[in-house]
């Protein structure tokens, strides 16, 4: 089980995901450390458009530098337009992201869905995917505001239905059954 990058919205006439998030304005050129939050290796390509808060950006460029990426926007071309620019998201269309193969998911496909272990018992619904190296965790948060950090693995995973709004988790000691 796999989730990909994150998801909010903008004045984007259709849903959009998370792609990055600027950090700082770098420098007095227009450019701005980008926390990248996708895994589409062109998303930051030249010529690439993302949008903040609606507003539709060019990519005029992009490199690596150190752990972060810099990018430069079409226009904004000088540190009083980056900084404009700092701590907003960077968004894309839901249908711009590509296909997902098979027990691959969005974050927002996952959010909201139900989590029901084999034996019928609710966990909670879904509020946030905590993406780990070795495997995400979806939260599920019950009605008395407990959690349960349910990991997106096959081992646990027995179904998912994002169209139904539904996740089948098995049934596991320490997990689904707190108390045995």
């Amino acid at each position: 089980m796999r989730t990909r990058t994150s998801t909010s919205s903008t004045d984007v006439s259709e849903p959009t995901v998370v792609v990055g998030h600027v950090t700082k304005a770098h420098g007095i050129r227009g450019e701005v450390a980008i926390e990248v939050r996708s895994d589409n290796p062109e998303r930051f390509a030249v010529g690439s458009t993302v949008y903040v808060e609606g507003r539709a950006l060019t990519i005029e460029r992009a490199h690596a530098h150190g752990a972060r990426l810099l990018v430069k926007f079409r226009g904004a071309d000088d540190r009083a337009a980056a900084q404009a620019l700092r701590g907003h998201e960077l968004h894309v269309p839901e249908s711009w992201l590509p296909e997902l193969g098979d027990g691959e998911y969005w974050p927002f496909q996952i959010v909201g869905c139900e989590v029901v272990a084999e034996s019928g018992r609710s966990l909670g619904i879904v509020s946030e995917v905590i993406a780990n190296p070795a495997n995400d965790l979806w939260v599920a948060t019950d009605e008395r505001g407990g959690e349960t950090l349910v990991p997106a693995i096959s081992g646990v995973i027995v179904d998912v239905d994002v169209g139904a709004g539904r996740i089948v988790v098995r049934d596991l000691p320490g997990l689904t059954a707190p108390e045995e």
